[in-house]
């Protein structure tokens, strides 16, 4: 039996939590071999790696909680709080690195062992970019965005890394002290630009902003396997908690199908939402009868109850299907 998403995720994060403190403790090995200021930057990113991590797998273990009568919709939420404090803390180690680069410049001092420390923080960069990418396949598998910016914190943490190999290496054939300033500079304004995305991302959940991608998804699904009993949908929206997708819809069906001819729409219509996007979605949709104009939309055949002919089909796509009113021509 496999496990619930909310658990998986909650396993994946304490992964990377773990991860973490083991880069970090080599990272600070590093530095003190080489007292080099990049490589205290890649350091410090890494400490905001291990306390995001903690607080990540915190809001995770939250958001695993079933549903109660307080949270009805479960605790899914506490994700998206979990990514703003993490994204807000990348960009304060950015500006944390900035400050000891600038003070490195007025006040350089000698580096060594500039091999030893670029095989090492070279490690690093390989072991945050395969656990990165676990936690992104996984969070995107599961719809959890404290997962997703726990990997895209990784990955960036590895592109920087990679940037500073570089840089160590030409201070390492050049002999220019100024260059190891230079480098963290460059790559605290990415890791800045990083924790931006990811509070932005994370501000967008909380605030409930649509999701034109999967909106577009779906729709486009809906047209594919659309039935001539659904002749027509509105007032559809999508609203993210954590690893569930909740989604609620108005469908117009024929307005003399029974109570059990208009739920067996209703469970078709379901299946194809669950089907696209996993066992994760909750779909509550409203049946509205047709009316008379329905008439000249509705492609059903042979009904007996028409009132007009059908001219067209409406196409449903992002625009007319999240508005609350009913199609007509």
């Amino acid at each position: 039996m496999k496990p619930m998403p909310a658990v998986l995720n909650f396993k994946v994060q304490r992964l990377v939590a773990i991860v973490a403190v083991l880069l970090f403790i080599m990272k600070v090995i590093a530095w003190w071999l080489t007292q080099s200021v990049a490589v205290l930057t890649d350091a410090l990113e890494s400490t905001v790696n291990v306390v995001a991590g903690f607080i990540s797998l915190y809001s995770l273990y939250i958001a695993s909680k079933p549903r109660d009568k307080d949270h009805p919709y479960g605790h899914g939420k506490a994700e998206f709080v979990s990514a703003a404090v993490e994204g807000s803390l990348v960009s304060i180690a950015g500006l944390v690195i900035i400050y000891e680069a600038i003070d490195n410049l007025v006040h350089p001092h000698a580096i060594k062992k500039l091999e030893t420390g670029m095989l090492i923080i070279g490690v690093t960069a390989i072991i945050n970019y395969a656990t990165g990418w676990y936690a992104i396949r996984t969070g995107k598998k599961n719809n959890s965005l404290a997962l997703i910016a726990s990997g895209k914190h990784l990955q960036s943490d590895t592109y920087s890394t990679l940037g500073i190999i570089g840089g160590i290496a030409i201070i390492y054939f050049t002999n220019l002290i100024w260059l190891d300033s230079a480098v963290a500079i460059g790559f605290a304004f990415f890791i800045i630009y990083t924790g931006y995305t990811i509070v932005r991302s994370s501000l967008a959940g909380i605030m409930d902003e649509a999701d034109l991608e999967m909106l577009e998804k779906l729709v486009s699904r809906m047209n594919e396997s659309r039935r001539e009993n659904w002749v027509d949908l509105h007032n559809l929206r999508i609203i993210k908690f954590g690893t569930i997708i909740h989604i609620d819809c108005h469908l117009t069906v024929p307005w003399f199908l029974n109570v059990h001819e208009a739920h067996k729409e209703i469970e078709a219509f379901s299946n194809l939402a669950k089907n696209e996007f996993g066992e994760s979605v909750e779909l509550f949709v409203h049946a509205d009868g047709c009316m008379d104009f329905s008439c000249r939309i509705c492609s059903k055949k042979d009904c007996i109850e028409r009132k007009f002919p059908y001219k067209k089909t409406i196409t449903w796509d992002v625009n007319n299907i999240s508005n609350d009113r009913k199609h007509m021509i």
